[in-house]
């Protein structure tokens, strides 16, 4: 009889806190996972040139089906945060008029240095049509290449790994030994599939914070993590490395992809301040 009792309180625990933890995630996606993070991250580094210290790049990545209205918002914010630069890290579908209506909203970011964007997965947008709507908004697309945004800040750009042949080495080319090296590549997969010595800071998007996960952990059995990404949980949000040991920072994203939900997924806008360590 005791045995029996004992099975039953097991039961009766496991099943309360299935229904819990139901209960808190049903929660957390319905309101707090609704609400973009404005993140706030200082990377500091030895190879950050003194007079870059203080400068503040802003990421925005896969705004996907984001509404127009919560997109304008993000700019607003961006707006009035003192931005040197903004990079947008690919996937920038919108069912308000694909990728055309949210490059012409996040055009309108003001900052002292420009907007510079990377290309997402072959199966949100075409690289032709994304090259001419970015161009038509006076958005550089970065597609294996890289330019000078000041004396000793080179941003690079790969082209995305799902369709096209990003290629790091091209993209970083042009940049000299004493130069802080800045690297943009929509799905950090590829950051452990080819050479990244020399580069200094490594900004990706893709992975979605995992979209649906287990208290912030991702689950496969609720989420297809290799189809995300070759690397599972490594890559799933923030800080990480690439094989050579460079900062990767992997960014929630932005946006919803298409009516799937977020779970402890938080969207985000990440701003980073560059710090050298004197």
């Amino acid at each position: 009889m005791r045995v029996k009792r004992i099975k039953h309180k097991f039961i009766f625990i496991t099943v309360a806190m299935v229904i819990v933890t139901v209960i808190v995630h049903a929660v957390s996606m319905l309101t707090l996972d609704r609400i973009i993070e404005y993140k706030e991250v200082t990377f500091r580094s030895d190879r950050v040139p003194e007079e870059l210290v203080g400068y503040r790049i802003a990421f925005v990545s896969d705004t996907h089906s984001i509404s127009a209205e919560r997109l304008e918002k993000v700019v607003d914010r961006l707006s009035g945060a003192d931005i040197d630069l903004l990079i947008i890290g690919g996937d920038f579908f919108s069912t308000e008029g694909g990728p055309l209506n949210s490059l012409g909203i996040l055009s309108g970011t003001i900052t002292s240095d420009g907007i510079y964007g990377v290309e997402g997965t072959g199966f949100h947008e075409s690289h032709i049509d994304l090259a001419a709507a970015m161009g038509r908004f006076s958005i550089r697309l970065l597609s294996n290449d890289g330019v000078y945004i000041r004396d000793r800040l080179f941003l690079a750009g790969t082209e995305d790994v799902t369709r096209r042949n990003p290629d790091i080495k091209t993209a970083v080319r042009g940049a000299g030994p004493d130069d802080f090296i800045l690297l943009v590549s929509h799905n950090p997969d590829i950051t452990m599939e080819q050479d990244t010595e020399g580069i200094d800071l490594i900004l990706s998007g893709h992975t979605h914070g995992g979209q649906i996960t287990l208290f912030g952990i991702w689950a496969p059995a609720l989420a297809n993590s290799k189809s995300i990404s070759k690397y599972g949980q490594r890559f799933m949000s923030g800080w990480a490395e690439s094989r050579d040991g460079v900062p990767v920072y992997v960014s929630n994203g932005t946006g919803d992809m298409n009516g799937v939900p977020r779970i402890f997924a938080k969207p985000q806008v990440v701003i980073f301040t560059l710090s050298n360590l004197k």
